[in-house]
């Protein structure tokens, strides 16, 4: 099942709550489905997989904590996982910008809001020195914060990193994630994850152009999250910029063709570059060669 948290710009929210039966199965639920350009409806790339009482986070976009603090203050029940203090588990597909801005955010905030479990997070080469240098950036904040009258813990602003290869990376009593490398420029560590629980398998692709490597991977899961481009803006472009999103990114009638070979039982856009098109647009563009279900991704939308 599906759910919208409906969001007003006077920033009212409609508030709604998920039956216990809704929340045993595998929710995905996309934290933030923008890209670098700073669109006000589109937070950073990030998502969540909720499975049972834990949450997994993917890439860390700029307003993580905030925008996974959003459902749990709506739901504190069904969306316990969320709550920043259990923010425990990370993974990140690759080191750019748009992906990695929040991190301090999921580093000090949920510690500041009392979790006592340091972070674990999963990437690629370089992960470690950007971890390093972040606690270091913020080093009077954390001894401030321990030494002074602020009852902070003592454990949970630490980081435990894992820079990965291919493969399973993760394995606990409710998910294996196995990671596999995409395409994505000359990036020689980008990677995409598989999620696989006791009732879905979830696919995400990380910022990519086409790869053989995921087609291979997502054939036949239940949801396959993909980024994207629209075909008519790319052809509005400059050389300049084509020659880069070609080698960097998918468009829509490139990810129609992926879709048609992995037959995902939903494709789920995110990481949208409109260039002027519409959403209507994009779904049509897909459609124009795909005939299965594919829905837009929206900031806070949960699958």
């Amino acid at each position: 099942m599906r759910f919208f948290l409906p969001i007003f710009i006077i920033a009212s929210i409609c508030i709604f709550s998920i039956d216990a039966s809704e929340t045993e199965g595998t929710r995905l639920v996309l934290l933030g489905t923008g890209t670098p350009n700073a669109e006000p409806n589109r937070s950073g790339p990030s998502l969540a997989i909720i499975v049972q009482e834990k949450s997994y986070i993917v890439d860390f976009g700029p307003g993580i904590v905030r925008q996974a603090n959003k459902l749990y203050s709506i739901d504190n029940e069904g969306f316990a996982p969320l709550k920043p203090s259990n923010l425990e588990v990370a993974f990140l597909t690759h080191l750019h910008s748009d992906h990695t801005t929040g991190y301090p955010d999921l580093i000090f905030t949920p510690w500041v809001l009392e979790r006592e479990t340091p972070l674990k997070v999963f990437g690629p080469r370089g992960i470690k020195s950007m971890t390093d240098n972040i606690l270091s950036a913020y080093g009077s904040d954390i001894r401030y914060r321990i030494d002074g009258s602020e009852p902070a813990n003592e454990t949970g602003w630490n980081v435990d990193v894992d820079e990965i290869d291919e493969g399973m990376i993760y394995k606990d009593d409710l998910v294996e994630v196995i990671a596999f490398k995409v395409n994505h420029g000359s990036w020689d560590d980008a990677f995409g994850y598989k999620f696989i629980t006791a009732d879905k398998t979830i696919v995400i692709s990380g910022d990519t152009a086409p790869s053989e490597k995921l087609v291979e991977i997502a054939k036949g899961c239940d949801i396959l999250v993909h980024e994207v481009y629209s075909q008519s803006g790319f052809d509005r472009r400059s050389d300049v910029w084509k020659s880069y999103h070609s080698k960097h990114h998918t468009s829509t009638i490139e990810l129609a063709e992926i879709a048609n070979i992995t037959k995902p039982k939903l494709l789920l856009l995110t990481h949208i570059l409109f260039w002027g098109s519409t959403e209507l647009d994009i779904i049509d563009e897909i459609e124009s060669t795909y005939s299965g279900k594919v829905t837009v991704g929206e900031d806070l939308s949960v699958y």
